[in-house]
């Protein structure tokens, strides 16, 4: 009875290691997939407003005025 209950123990064991894998494996996934997201997007506010900078410096310039 004492090794029946043992063996039950490691398989309930075995099945919540697995069970916690596949937890923080999708977890880290998740934060992985929204931080590239994140980046992309920042990546693309960056581009479109790099030529209304670059615009208005060259207007400052034409102007006369410090950067």
């Amino acid at each position: 009875m004492n090794t029946a209950f043992e063996a039950q123990a490691f398989s309930v064991l075995a099945v919540s290691a697995v069970l916690l894998l596949v937890v923080v494996t999708g977890g880290v996934a998740y934060l992985t997939t929204v931080e590239w997201r994140d980046r992309r997007r920042r990546q693309r506010e960056q581009q479109a407003a790099a030529p209304r900078v670059k615009n208005l410096k060259n207007k400052n310039k034409k102007k006369g005025l410090a950067e």
